[in-house]
């Protein structure tokens, strides 16, 4: 089982050039087989007002970019788990 827990950022993009969020959030992510997980959680919190601007941006779509480092990034589905501000990210 591989696995890799650190910092990364969620992007929310409204075409090639223009990103209207950037969000640092806290990943954890488990690799079983050709399966993976991840989970994540804003780092840091969000102040209330970020927070209905995440909310807005992902009724509009799901869909962000989770970047690792300059080079790194995965398109993914971004649902949120519970009441606590968690996230779980899947595949696009």
């Amino acid at each position: 089982m591989d696995s890799y827990e650190g910092t990364a950022t969620l992007e929310w993009w409204a075409n090639q050039s223009t990103c209207l969020s950037r969000l640092g959030v806290r990943v954890a992510v488990r690799v079983v087989g050709n399966h993976w997980t991840c989970n994540a959680d804003f780092e840091p919190l969000l102040s209330a007002g970020e927070r209905e601007s995440f909310t807005i941006l992902r009724q509009l779509d799901p869909h962000f970019t989770l970047r690792f480092d300059e080079e790194s990034t995965l398109l993914v589905n971004v649902a949120e788990a519970g009441a606590q501000g968690r996230l779980v990210l899947a595949a696009a």
